[in-house]
């Protein structure tokens, strides 16, 4: 078996305003630390409409589709902007997650990275924020539930920020645990122990500024990976944002290159004894461009060696 690469040259084309920390240059970096590997590389497919459906209501859907400039940009919210090929590559994203589902469900990879952007996991169900149209993993763990007929699947969120989008998308589904760990307070501002979803199927779990990687590995071994093995789901997802990185600007969480790598191991342990090692894993954050490069080459690495 071997882990799957998703991408698309089309997400290099969502171009956002000069000094922007979600840039072109993002997707660039990442892709260029993955140069080499031992990956099955595969062009992320257009999402459908119904895809996105699972998730958004169509007004949501009609909104972005209006928004999609023809030339310069248009700015969404304080943080979201478009420009022409914006449209494009979020559908790019979506299909990209999907598509990961379909390949990891069907046996043809044992996991895999979707590396789009715009990222997806601060998108609520009727409004884009955060550098978000669409909520990427959140419609893929739906499509697994739905097309794939799967009982429970578990989110994993290590985002600095708090995946305020896929909790809203998420609320009301019992079948999926979400379980954000995120700076508080940092934006969004949400995501407080409280916030439990309609089910109580939600857990977040606020990090202070300057939580290092020996608090963040306890919290690891002593909530977060018993929750998902109690839960048992037969997909794992992973909203892989990097910005919890010490180098990062946008947070002061100081997790170090090493601590990605060894997360992910333990997901990929995780996940071989309770969903036989079924992984989608996809790029959310991460704005200082060495330290994301780094952090997803290391979490990548252990993708591949779980996949082996």
């Amino acid at each position: 078996m071997t882990t799957a690469l998703i991408t698309h040259i089309d997400c290099h084309g969502h171009v956002t305003p000069d000094g922007h920390p979600e840039q072109v240059a993002r997707l660039h970096e990442v892709l260029k630390a993955l140069e080499g590997k031992d990956l099955m590389r595969v062009e992320a497919p257009m999402g459908e409409d119904a895809a996105i459906l699972l998730c958004h209501p169509q007004a949501h859907l009609d909104r972005i589709k209006g928004a999609a400039p023809s030339d310069g940009t248009v700015q969404l919210d304080a943080d979201t902007w478009m420009s022409p090929g914006s449209l494009t590559a979020a559908y790019r994203a979506v299909g990209g997650a999907v598509r990961a589902v379909d390949m990891v469900m069907s046996g043809e990879v044992g996991n895999a990275f979707v590396a789009t952007r715009p990222p997806g996991h601060h998108a609520e169900k009727e409004a884009p924020m955060g550098f978000c149209l669409f909520g990427n993993v959140a419609i893929a763990a739906r499509h697994a539930l739905e097309v794939h007929g799967l009982d429970r699947v578990a989110i994993l969120d290590f985002d600095v920020h708090h995946g305020n989008g896929t909790q809203d998308l998420l609320w009301d589904e019992s079948r999926a645990l979400f379980i954000s760990t995120h700076q508080m307070p940092l934006y969004p501002g949400t995501g407080a122990q409280h916030e439990r979803g309609a089910h109580g199927q939600i857990t977040n779990i606020p990090l202070s500024a300057g939580t290092d990687g020996d608090l963040y590995r306890k919290l690891m071994t002593g909530r977060i990976l018993p929750m998902i093995e109690k839960f048992a789901p037969q997909m794992l997802f992973i909203s892989a944002g990097f910005d919890a990185h010490k180098d990062d600007p946008l947070a002061s969480v100081s997790l170090e290159t090493e601590d990605f790598a060894w997360i992910t191991r333990e997901l990929t342990a995780l996940a071989d004894r309770v969903c036989d090692g079924r992984i989608v894993s996809c790029l959310e954050g991460g704005y200082n461009l060495p330290a994301l490069a780094a952090s997803a080459s290391v979490h990548v690495d252990e993708l591949i060696a779980a996949a082996r």
